[in-house]
């Protein structure tokens, strides 16, 4: 490969605009290595592209810090670019075969041949666009609450990079400088002026886009799912499971979703179980669910109103509650209990006959609902009725079996053989189950060919799933109507957040056995797997999840019903705030006119008492002000009695006795004479020389500290005084 390579050496004195650019190449590195650090951390990039790319931006930044250039050739440049498209088609078609996967690796290889050949500001440009197409690529494949923080970090280096882009152009029609050797000062004060101002303007920016993200109007929340493709999630709560799928997802600690329920604090009257599909078909490997969905419809208040039966003469409670989920999970609405109705941001939804929710609206992914359901309180007993009279659809529908092996039917014989009604051999067999098997998630990586009867006779250990196809298929050996349901079961309750966070692992298979004249029953025949402690380290995540569920709720999940529910609260704070202000207002005025009033009437009752302390008041307020003045002049008459034990300061008191004397005389002295120049200007000879005299006894005890001279001016100021 043919390139140019050319070294610069460090040299004490440079233009300011090899120092823009200079700055300016590091900024716009700074921005493509946080465009595809956002990018990366979304975990959806495949290992060798992640490699290429790390590589290549290390090796570029390398060169940076050395300050060495390696420029590809025009031609090279041309060749690779034209190379990319075609890897682009090939890519799309046989090697990802999917559009958004092809255009990133598209984006990302064409970044590498302009980082390692940009010389124009075109290239600045497309660089800088990629880098922009990396994070609008993050936003699409994740919707965690670290992509905030990585956004963040890229618009701030990317206002640093435009300030520095306009910089340089603005430099490069400026007349050629001079080198100056004072230059790497004005160097270093331009990195830390772009260091302030580009922070200042994230904030600003982060402002005005919050104002605006919370203002306008969102319109749909289509999270682009149409490049997206299923996941576990989806299979494993679908029409179709295959078995062991429900054991997959089990082996993720991903957050699903965050539950809310009004009134319900840990440890709450009944366990969290979501109850997601019901499946009533099984080929020995797979359960699917062969039930038609009818719409449902939406009645004046928004809410999908559903026909579900309630249980004939179980206690129930109503409860209210909230599910967040992630996006692309699925289109079933996970629901407590029997549900009753529910509500959200979704223009259509359907139902089956087992109660199942299904979301029918293309543009609304399952994100946020609410529900009411009715929930069994967990100390009701369950009935002990023995009819076994079912209703026809019922039998038709749930009882359904494969080819078994004989031994299946046989034992599930056994184990009721002393059970007379159809709930007690029920009871007998989820007792069995969880007494005599194991759970496990390590399963063997070779299906055998009957699933349910190694795990009864083999391996005698398993997931939900093998626990709850197990139990259904022998309650079904005996006449029982039963299925098998896919939901979430658990959650960590997070009391920062007052919400329940269920995570992939909280995945979970039981079944429903119909009971005659009760409807469908729980049964969970999977015993437990033990709990992982919980420690300061999930402390710190129930914090992180705090701050996601923020996320998800006010940024991935914001549409017009949030800005309504804002605005509600918005006015509703200010509403009570105002009306707050108003009464401490009014409190306040009522104190104070009751404490006037009751002033008042003391007043009155007591006329003399108030005016005699009013009076002592009014006298010691007095004294206090005059005491220091008082002091002043008691310290001065003392001085002046006995001028020998501070002659300075008695010399200045006799002084001014002098000159108010002399002032009643018409001789008054200005600021500006000295006393030499005052007694000059007396034309009464006799009192001229008094006065003379006594200024130089003045000047030698006031600026001299002479004792005997401060205690001649008594005796002159005497003389002075009775001259007439």
């Amino acid at each position: 490969m043919a390139y140019s390579m050319a070294a610069s050496h460090e040299t004490r004195d440079f233009t300011l605009a090899e120092a823009i650019h200079r700055y300016f190449d590091v900024a716009l590195y700074l921005l493509i290595f946080t465009g595809f650090g956002t990018l990366a951390s979304t975990g959806d990039l495949d290992f060798p592209t992640v490699l290429i790319v790390t590589a290549s931006l290390l090796l570029r930044g390398y060169m940076l810090s050395r300050r060495r250039k390696v420029l590809l050739s025009e031609r090279w440049t041309n060749l690779l670019t034209i190379g990319c498209v075609g890897f682009y088609i090939a890519d799309q078609f046989v090697i990802s075969r999917g559009f958004l996967a092809a255009t990133v690796h598209l984006a990302l290889f064409v970044m590498l041949v302009r980082l390692f050949s940009a010389q124009r500001d075109r290239d600045h440009y497309l660089l800088a666009a990629l880098s922009f197409v990396m994070v609008l690529a993050a936003a699409v494949l994740t919707v965690d609450s670290m992509f905030l923080f990585a956004l963040a970090g890229f618009v701030l280096v990317a206002t640093a990079t435009l300030i520095l882009m306009e910089m340089m152009h603005s430099s490069q029609k400026l007349p050629v400088q001079a080198r100056d050797p004072r230059m790497p000062r004005a160097y270093r004060k331009l990195s830390y002026t772009i260091a302030g101002i580009a922070p200042l303007l994230l904030v600003l920016i982060f402002i005005g886009a919050a104002l605006i993200f919370f203002l306008l109007p969102r319109i749909s929340a289509g999270y682009m799912g149409a490049y997206s493709a299923a996941n576990d999630l989806t299979t494993g709560f679908s029409d179709r499971v295959e078995l062991g799928r429900i054991g997959q997802i089990q082996q993720s600690k991903a957050v699903v979703m965050h539950v809310q329920i009004e009134g319900a604090t840990p440890p709450g009257f009944f366990g969290l179980k979501l109850r997601g599909i019901a499946l009533n078909s099984f080929d020995g490997r797979t359960w699917t669910n062969t039930r038609a969905r009818l719409p449902l419809r939406r009645a004046s208040d928004g809410r999908f109103n559903l026909e579900t039966e309630l249980p004939a003469s179980a206690p129930l409670a109503t409860v209210h509650y909230r599910v967040t989920m992630e996006p692309l999970v699925s289109d079933v609405f996970f629901l407590l209990g029997t549900p009753r109705s529910l509500r959200g941001n979704y223009r259509a939804m359907s139902a089956d006959s087992a109660g199942d929710v299904f979301d029918m609206d293309a543009e609304h992914p399952v994100a946020r609902y609410e529900a009411d359901s009715s929930v069994r309180y967990p100390s009701a007993r369950r009935p002990l009725k023995t009819s076994v009279d079912y209703p026809r659809g019922i039998l038709s529908t749930y009882l359904q079996l494969p080819a078994l092996d004989p031994r299946i039917p046989s034992l599930a014989q056994e184990i009721t053989a002393t059970a007379n009604s159809p709930l007690e051999k029920a009871s007998a067999i989820e007792h069995y189950l969880r007494a005599h098997y194991g759970y496990t998630l390590e399963m063997s990586a070779a299906t055998p060919r009957d699933p349910i009867a190694d795990f009864l006779f083999v391996r005698r250990q398993g997931h939900c799933e093998y626990f709850a196809s197990a139990m259904a298929l022998m309650v079904r050996s005996l006449g029982i109507p039963a299925r098998v349901v896919n939901g979430f079961a658990g959650g960590e309750f997070n009391d920062i957040t007052a919400q329940y966070v269920v995570r992939a692992s909280d995945a979970h298979s039981w079944v429903e056995i119909y009971i005659p004249g009760e409807g469908w029953l729980e049964f969970d025949p999977t015993p437990s797997g033990g709990e992982e402690p919980h420690g300061s380290w999930s402390r710190f995540m129930l914090y992180m999840d705090a701050m996601d569920s923020f996320w998800h709720e006010w940024i991935v999940n914001y549409d017009l019903a949030h800005q309504l529910r804002l605005t509600q609260e918005a006015s509703r704070g200010s509403r009570s705030m105002a009306a707050g202000v108003q009464s401490w207002a009014r409190n306040q005025y009522q104190r104070l006119l009751d404490w006037a009033r009751g002033t008042g009437n003391k007043a009155r009752q007591s006329t003399r008492r108030w005016v005699f302390a009013a009076f002592w008041t009014c006298l010691l307020v007095l004294l206090a002000l005059a005491a220091p003045a008082f002091l002043a002049r008691l310290r001065r008459f003392r001085l002046a009695r006995r001028p020998d034990e501070a002659p300075q300061a008695a010399a200045t008191i006799w002084y001014q006795r002098m000159l108010r004397q002399a002032a009643r005389r018409g001789w008054k002295k200005t600021p500006e004479q000295t006393p030499a120049e005052f007694a000059s200007t007396i034309s009464d000879q006799p009192l001229q020389g008094q006065i003379a005299a006594f200024s130089r006894h003045y000047e030698n005890a006031r600026f001299g500290g002479d004792r005997e001279e401060a205690s001649r001016l008594p005796e002159i100021f005497e003389e002075i005084k009775s001259r007439r």
